[in-house]
């Protein structure tokens, strides 16, 4: 998929320049992100802000890339907006280069939490849960994680969000929602295997299943609306950054509810009975 759409990377992640504009009265943030782009031929994005030293409007324009704007192109893009916001009173304020170094070491140090993040949670569930066999079900949390983030990758690719620093936090907010809905299955099912000595590892894992059921899906449909909500918000009033975060995490919370109740357990029991483990518990 990456390959037929592409990555959309973030000016923090690939470079490229910075444009600011002083404003009144009001202007709409994604058609001036589109007539810049259909202008330079490049990615754009736009945000509206305050100058908090001023107190006044800005129309931040992010245009991707390893160059900056040429005189002709800053002139073009500049009559154009001009032409398209004739009551803004569009006065330019700053232009300049952002360079993608801070992007890169970002994202580096991103990759490493999660690999780390990936880590602990399998030495933790290793640990907690040895009596009914820890590693495997620790390897079978960390499949569906992956699953979630790549779900979450999808929508990236997908919608063309650019990926910038909300991708990160994106990430490790399901890794965190995940295995906290995965951990409670395990809980239970170690919990059943000592009252049901003599049941099989299927029936005892469906059971546990299903009586984590309600809360799983209470708390998945609770924080999806609360998402949800702020995406909502966050469209109405144009703020791209929220919106960014807000549509990849709201996939994300659907998948975590579906690969925690109907991927760890099964392939954890799958594994096991591959495994010849299962007699053991």
């Amino acid at each position: 998929m990456s390959f037929v759409n592409g990555i959309n990377l973030d000016i923090q992640f690939k470079g490229g320049s910075l444009v600011k504009y002083n404003y009144t009265g009001e202007i709409d943030s994604e058609r001036a992100a589109s007539l810049t782009s259909d202008i330079i031929n490049r990615p754009v994005s736009a945000q509206i802000t305050t100058n908090l030293n001023t107190n006044e409007k800005q129309l931040v324009i992010n245009i991707a890339g390893n160059y900056g704007l040429d005189v002709r192109e800053q002139e073009e893009v500049d009559k154009a907006l001009k032409a398209e916001f004739p009551d803004a009173a569009l006065e330019l304020a700053e232009s300049s280069m952002v360079e993608p170094f801070f992007g890169r070491l970002f994202m580096i140090n991103g990759i490493k939490a999660v690999s780390l993040g990936a880590v602990a949670i399998l030495l933790y569930i290793w640990l907690r849960f040895r009596r009914i066999g820890g590693l495997s079900a620790g390897l079978m949390a960390l499949a569906a994680i992956i699953i979630d983030l790549m779900v979450v990758y999808t929508v990236y690719v997908l919608f063309r969000l650019p990926v910038g620093e909300s991708f990160i936090a994106v990430f490790l907010t399901i890794i965190g929602y995940t295995i906290n809905d995965t951990i409670v299955i395990y809980d239970r099912i170690r919990e059943n295997f000592r009252k049901y000595r003599k049941d099989t590892i299927e029936t005892v894992t469906n059971l546990s299943i299903s009586q984590t059921l309600g809360r799983t899906i209470n708390t998945s449909v609770a924080l999806f609306i609360s998402v949800a909500m702020i995406f909502i918000l966050a469209a109405v009033n144009g703020i791209e950054s929220v919106k960014n975060f807000a549509l990849p995490m709201a996939a994300g919370v659907i998948s975590g509810c579906y690969t925690s109740v109907c991927i760890a357990g099964p392939l954890w029991v799958a594994l096991k009975k591959k495994l010849g483990t299962e007699s053991r518990m």
